[in-house]
């Protein structure tokens, strides 16, 4: 039991993660995670802190990344639908700057791992969704980072429908661009 299946991207280390569900009449079992299964798979992290947020239609949050403790997360949807986006941050990276999303709902029940020195946000499809996720990185509020959710300079393809109204943080509304993300960081 337990097995999972794990596909990859053009993005190095972003893994896309579908468990193996066991279903029938009077509903469903599957793991969320194993440890052995997820190390067998190149996830070999340990989990320190778990979250968990409510959110409806139309709410993005992101894009968030920890500066100096930077977090591995595996997230994923546990009611309605929202699209997952990375953003690769990692100095050197032959993908630095490129990004990556994918739809993550209940009815998929696709987990999306995200390594860390990624910037990380969502887009809630479905009318309301609950999301989770596993931190290998304590949050640490004086350690925030943003970056725009439509910095054309990342150039993230949201799935944004006319009669979808975007909300944002206050502190979302601000967050700065890749240009001068870039700048901080002399690169």
């Amino acid at each position: 039991m337990g097995k999972i299946t794990v596909e990859t991207c053009h993005i190095e280390g972003l893994k896309i993660i579908t468990p193996t569900v066991f279903g029938d009449a009077r509903g469903y079992f599957m793991e969320t995670y194993n440890y052995n299964d997820y190390k067998a798979a190149g996830i070999d992290q340990i989990f320190v802190q778990d979250n968990q947020s409510a959110s409806k239609k139309g709410v993005l949050r992101g894009l968030h990344f920890q500066i100096n403790f930077p977090q591995d997360k595996l997230v994923r949807v546990l009611s309605g639908e929202v699209y997952d986006v990375a953003v690769d941050l990692r100095e050197g990276s032959p993908t630095f700057g490129q990004w990556y999303g994918v739809v993550l709902s209940a009815e998929n029940k696709k987990q999306f791992f995200i390594p860390k020195n990624f910037a990380h946000g969502f887009l809630v499809l479905s009318d309301y969704a609950e999301f989770a996720y596993k931190c290998t990185e304590f949050y640490h509020p004086n350690d925030e980072g943003g970056l725009r959710y439509d910095d054309p300079d990342i150039g993230v393809n949201w799935p944004i429908t006319e009669d979808m109204e975007l909300l944002l943080s206050d502190k979302d509304k601000v967050n700065g661009s890749f240009r001068e993300y870039r700048k901080s960081r002399n690169l």
